[in-house]
Formats: C-alpha cells, structure tokens, sequence
C-alpha cells in the first residue's frame, strides 16, 4: 500500500515502535559506553552503532519518531558539551570556513521547508532533520579533535565494514539481508538486470556502496604511516567487497575516484595545471557536444545496470527549473518529468529543498574543505606523514564529490560525511593556525609575512617578530 500524501510529503515513518531486542541491547549498551567511556573512546559505540544498527528502529512517541541512531547521537552531544576541559577550546582549531557553511546550509534546508510547507507537520519533521545533521556534526565535531582522534575513528571505520562486508556477501549468496532481519528495512536485497545489489544495514545499495567507497582514502593513512597497518589493510578489504557487491556504477565510480587522487601524490605540488585542465575540457565539450556537457554522466555504464541517463535528465531539469527552486526549493519535483521525484543527487537534492542559499553553501562545505587541506599541505611541506594524511583526507573528499552525483545522503551514511568534515577542521585547521593562517568563517586570512601592509621590525636579537595568534584570528604583535 503506497504511503498516505501527508506521510509521502514530510518523508513517511512508521506510526508505532519498532524495535528489535537486539538493537535495544545494543543501544543500552552504547549508551552506557558514552557516558562512562574516557571522552576519547566516546566515538566508538556512535560509530558502531550508527552503521550496524538499521535505520528504521524506532521508539514513537506522541508523533516523534526517535530513531535509535537519534538518540545515540543526542547522548553523544550531550557528553561531548558537557565534557569540555577548561583550557581548550569547545572545537578543535577554533570555528571554521566549513563550520559556518555546514551550518547555513543545514539551517536554511530547515528552515525553507518550515516555510514552503507552513505545516505542523513540516515542523515536527525538520525538527528531526536538524537534530539528525547539526547535533551528530557538532556532536563528532567536537569529539575528534586530532590526530589521536582520528585514528582511532579510522580504527573504528574499518572494524565496522567487516560485519556489513560478510552480511553484504551472505545476501550474494542467499538473497536474504541478515541485517533486514531485525526490521525496519527490506529483508530482501534488490534485483536488477540479474544482479544482486546487496545493501548490509543501510537503506539502500547505493549508500551502502557510496559509504565504502569514499571510505577507501583514509584507509591508506592508517595502511601507509604504521598506525594500524593491519587494521588500515582489513578497512581496505572490507570496504572493497561492500563497494563490489552493491553491483552500482555511483560506488564504483566514486571508488576509483579516490584511488585517481590518490595516485596523484607524486605531482600534489602541480596540480593547479590539472585542475585547469580538465575545467577547459568540460567547457570545450560542452561547446562541441550536441547534448549539454552533464549529459556525459548518461554515457556512465560500468555495471550494465546503471541510471545514467536518468541522473543526467535530473541535472538538467535541476538547471531549467532553476526559478522554480532558488528562493525556498520546490514542494515536489515529480512535475519535471519521468520519475524526477527520484532525486539521488546530492547537489540537486540540497537545492530543491532548500533553495539557492543552501546550495551555495553546500558548494562552500566543499571548497572550503579543499582549501584548507591545500593550505595546510603546503604549511607542513616536508612532512610526508602529516602531507600523507591530509592528501588522504583530500582524495575521500574527491570521492564524496563524485558520488553525490549518484546519490543522496538519506541515511546513515551521512554520519560518515559528518565524520570526514569534522577530520578535516581538526586536523587542518590547527596547522594553518601554527603558521599565522586564519581558518576561520569563510575568507581565507593570509599570514602576516604574505600581507603586503604587514612589515615586521626587526628584534633586538636581529630575529623578525612576525605574529602572535588567535584560534581563527591572527593579531600582529606591535613593538
């Protein structure tokens, strides 16, 4: 039976409890480890549960859906606030470029709803949408706060896609999901074209392959610096079997787009030219083609079951319908054409529910999280494990941006989104901080010795005083 209008329009939901006493072991458990565990381990059991455990469990309550991963991560907030010590700072590097566009975007996606809809309903559902993004980002935010941290949490990663790896293969094998088994997802995988499209516990193949493939980068920082080899190998394998059993273009795709970026570490320091490079070639394609240049992604087939042409209809209908959605999104995009309510594209998603303002934002999530890796990479030129990291971090970023054109984050998957963001202002963020560049809100300050108007004097000592600094500000010291 389809869902009800108002169920279908404010994304449906169980009207009842669902949950398995093995998921509500499991969440006791965690909770209980969030509280007692030293703050550093706290990342753990969120992590575990958010990606063992189907979305669908659920405890309803006067009309609130409070999905078991929600309040797993209310905890996880609530811990990682209150557990602050009184020397640092509440985030690690201070308040960043992608802070503030995280943040806008997740706030204006809220907010338009509330107002296209001018529902209660509408409300109650962007309630929930809020407490899902901002309180697991700032939550994951605030617990990874270095390298310490996000090694364990790649530790972490990796151990979770053995589990979902072998429930991934028994559904090749068996057609039955063990992880469907405990309610609130499909028990049986999708078929197409003959081929088993295996999904472990997230709501669907594509996520589930989407989160593994972008998860392959980072699994090289623990492979290639010592830290975790094994573990760092096992992560490799396991996401591996994850991406190929889900038989998707989108994961495939976004999986050999981090090991391109990967394989491009011997020319990190030239690749201005590469970037300029394939921008010309897509404005020459565009120009040459008969069709527009987007339409390239219709021509995308490596699995022989693939929806290329209906992801590159979406991009162009996105781009036709433009004043449809600026202002505030669109209610529904059904009207667009054959099946474009189907939206599994991130950037089309996050524009026709928010509008132009949180797509915008949503571009400067991205740019900003490349444009502090780079700084940061050329400010610790010559440490090859600390550029290692970071090149990592960058080339998972790359694949993300590839797999959004494939597909949306609608479930658990995007906790690992919130997980690479949050990695990337810890880390990042502190070294440009160590070498007098500001990494906060969205422009990008320059050190005192690139400003044109900053002329240090010399010390006694015959040494130039350059700066003293700020977390996000810095602040020329005056003699």
């Amino acid at each position: 039976m389809p869902p009800s209008p108002d169920n279908y329009k404010y994304g449906g939901g169980l009207s009842g409890t669902l949950l398995h006493p093995l998921v509500l072991v499991a969440m006791i458990l965690a909770l209980v480890l969030i509280l007692v565990l030293p703050r550093k381990y706290v990342v753990a059991p969120v992590v575990v549960l958010a990606f063992l455990a189907p979305q669908g469990q659920q405890l309803y309550l006067a009309g609130l859906h409070l999905f078991v991963l929600r309040i797993v991560v209310l905890v996880a907030f609530i811990r990682a606030w209150a557990s602050r010590r009184p020397e640092e700072a509440r985030l690690a590097g201070g308040w960043t470029g992608i802070d503030t566009a995280f943040t806008v975007c997740t706030v204006a996606q809220g907010v338009a709803v509330m107002v296209l809809f001018h529902d209660t309903g509408a409300v109650i559902n962007q309630f929930g949408y809020l407490w899902d993004f901002l309180l697991a980002y700032f939550a994951l935010r605030i617990l990874i706060r270095g390298e310490e941290d996000l090694y364990f949490t790649l530790k972490c990663l990796a151990l979770v896609t053995v589990p979902l790896a072998i429930g991934m293969i028994i559904e090749q094998r068996s057609m039955v999901n063990i992880f469907g088994q405990l309610g609130g997802m499909s028990a049986v995988p999708e078929l197409r074209e003959g081929k088993i499209r295996s999904q472990g516990a997230f709501e669907h193949s594509l996520m589930a392959g989407a989160f593994a493939a972008t998860l392959v980068p980072v699994m090289f920082v623990l492979w290639r610096t010592g830290k975790g080899k094994l573990l760092g190998t096992v992560g490799l394998i396991g996401a591996t079997i994850m991406m190929w059993t889900t038989n998707s273009s989108t994961p495939l795709l976004a999986y050999i787009a981090g090991i391109l970026a990967l394989l491009c570490w011997p020319i990190r320091k030239s690749m201005r030219p590469v970037r300029w490079g394939i921008a010309c070639t897509l404005v020459g394609l565009h120009l040459v083609m008969k069709a527009p240049v987007w339409f390239l992604i219709a021509r995308v087939d490596v699995t022989g079951s693939s929806s290329g042409y209906h992801r590159a209809e979406l991009v162009d209908q996105f781009i036709h319908h433009f004043f449809d959605w600026w202002l505030l999104g669109v209610k529904d995009t059904s009207d667009w054409g054959l099946d474009m309510w189907d939206v599994q594209n991130q950037y089309v998603n996050v524009g026709e529910t928010g509008g132009l303002l949180a797509f915008v934002f949503f571009i400067l999530v991205i740019s900003r999280s490349f444009g502090m890796l780079g700084d940061a990479r050329k400010s610790v030129d010559g440490d090859k494990g600390k550029e290692w990291m970071l090149w990592c971090l960058g080339s998972a970023m790359f694949a993300n941006v590839v797999a959004f054109f494939g597909v949306n984050y609608f479930d658990q998957s995007r906790i690992w989104w919130f997980i690479l963001l949050a990695m990337i202002s810890a880390i990042a963020a502190p070294m440009l901080q160590g070498h007098g560049i500001a990494a906060g809100p969205l422009g990008e300050e320059k050190s005192a010795i690139q400003r044109p108007w900053f002329k240090p004097r010399p010390s006694k000592s015959g040494e130039r005083d350059v700066a003293t600094e700020r977390p996000g500000k810095l602040v020329p010291r005056l003699r």
